[in-house]
């Protein structure tokens, strides 16, 4: 079997996420025979460098003996059982263990499916609670400009990258949104933590007149992935946190993406000693294996649920899927590996390693800024540095670093015209060299033509 044999296959019967198909017509799709540590092999024998971790989702690498064992332990016992009235050991060690790895407030575990079922899940529980104590007018929510958290109806509304939301608007809450703390549009002389303090305004003056309606603020807590790898400071978020407090708001973190040690910390909100109350983990908890996410939340909102069946104030939400028991041993081998390995001073090494790797680019006259929190790092590519002029999207400068990378042992996917790296937390300096080099060249590449 070869490249050209399943894709022709592939493209007779299957519709890709996020693809425009037609470009397929000229841009071969990849089929991958196996996956090894941050390496990709299809079926032609080209190895691929997996910058990505696969969207983000796999922290340990590909075909990882650990998480492996740990599947096929369980396959031996349980593959799956209904999750209503149900239960498994491997469902409560993982919330046993969830619960002692986040902040003390966060008590209750609700699992779903993926990123954008948790999303959805913590703005129906919010809702829901206030319902269910009385404050009937909280229906609405407030999210960040540029902010992305999945794209199912609900999490799509509380996003707002016009790329995946402005054709399904009519489908859509009307939330409010508020700015960015987005370090990227600073003044020249201003820290980020001051850009960052300095943009909360906008969010006080929302929550300050319109409180009464607003159920919970969502977040990304100091990156907002899908929305260009765009970065602010903790402080931001400790400002949100008491302003939530102050006006009675729930403050949901979506940490599907940056959760996981992905920002230097297990969880981002660790670094600016905040507690949400909901959690949305998601991506790295099954180490990329499975597709399990969770909604970590309070003793005070399960609380309001908890009530004789006649007041129907259940939390009737579910997933077929909800606790599978083969994803459930996937996380657990997944934290085991957190607690055994150290993982966090690991990438802390690994996260200077990238910056160090990168900082060639920081001259590039095509680069706006190379900017990094832990293991995420991106750079932005851009028309004009002085007037920060950015190429008309038309062009595809990222589609071009994309292929670059293709050809030179790279999978690299860049977000528009921001080029990120978000490897698995197993590459080894030599790797990172190697991808940084890939990574230098293809923005040169990309950028040397008009």
């Amino acid at each position: 079997m070869d490249n050209k044999t399943l894709s022709h296959r592939d493209l007779k019967t299957l519709w890709h996420p996020c693809t425009q198909m037609k470009d397929h017509e000229r841009l071969p799709l990849i089929p991958i025979r196996r996956g090894q540590g941050v390496w990709l092999e299809d079926f032609d024998g080209r190895r691929l460098i997996d910058a990505i971790s696969s969207w983000w989702v796999n922290l340990f690498g590909h075909c990882n003996p650990r998480i492996n064992a740990a599947i096929q332990d369980q396959l031996g016992t349980l593959e799956h059982v209904i999750f209503a009235g149900f239960s498994h050991e491997a469902g409560i060690e993982l919330g046993e263990r969830l619960v002692a790895m986040t902040p003390a407030e966060l008590s209750r575990v609700f699992y779903a499916d993926n990123g954008s079922a948790a999303v959805e899940v913590a703005l129906k529980m919010s809702f829901h609670y206030w319902q269910n104590v009385g404050q009937t007018k909280k229906t609405r929510f407030v999210n960040l400009h540029n902010s992305y958290h999945g794209e199912t109806l609900g999490a799509l509304s509380v996003g707002d990258v016009a790329l995946y939301k402005d054709t399904y608007a009519p489908l859509l809450l009307d939330v409010h949104t508020v700015a960015s703390p987005d370090c990227f549009h600073r003044e020249p002389g201003e820290s980020c933590q001051e850009y960052s303090q300095r943009k909360f305004a906008d969010m006080e003056r929302c929550l300050a007149e319109h409180h009464a309606e607003i159920c919970a603020v969502i977040v990304e807590p100091l990156v907002q992935c899908a929305g260009y790898m765009r970065m602010y400071d903790p402080v931001y978020l400790r400002l949100l946190r008491e302003a939530c407090d102050r006006y009675g708001v729930h403050l949901i973190a979506d940490e599907v993406a940056v959760g996981f040690g992905r920002t230097g910390t297990l969880f981002a909100c660790e670094q600016a000693g905040i507690a949400p109350d909901f959690l949305c983990i998601g991506k790295g908890l099954t180490g990329g294996y499975l597709p399990l996410s969770a909604v970590l939340t309070t003793d005070t909102v399960y609380d309001a649920f908890y009530a004789d069946y006649e007041t129907l104030r259940a939390f009737l939400h579910s997933h077929s899927y909800t606790g599978n028991a083969l994803a459930c041993a996937a996380a657990l081998a997944t934290l085991d590996i957190f607690a055994q390995d150290d993982v966090i001073t690991a990438n802390r090494g690994l996260a200077q390693h990238m910056a160090a790797a990168m900082q060639d680019l920081e001259d590039n006259p095509h680069v706006a800024e190379v900017r990094q929190t832990g293991m995420i790092l991106a750079a932005e590519m851009i028309k004009d540095k002085h007037t920060r002029t950015p190429y008309p999207w038309q062009e595809r400068r990222g589609l071009r670093v994309f292929e670059y990378g293709l050809e030179h042992g790279a999978l690299l996917r860049p977000l528009g015209d921001v080029v990120y790296l978000m490897p698995p937390y197993v590459i080894s300096n030599d790797e990172i060299d190697q991808l940084a080099r890939v990574a230098r060249d293809g923005i040169q590449h990309a950028t040397a033509s008009a």
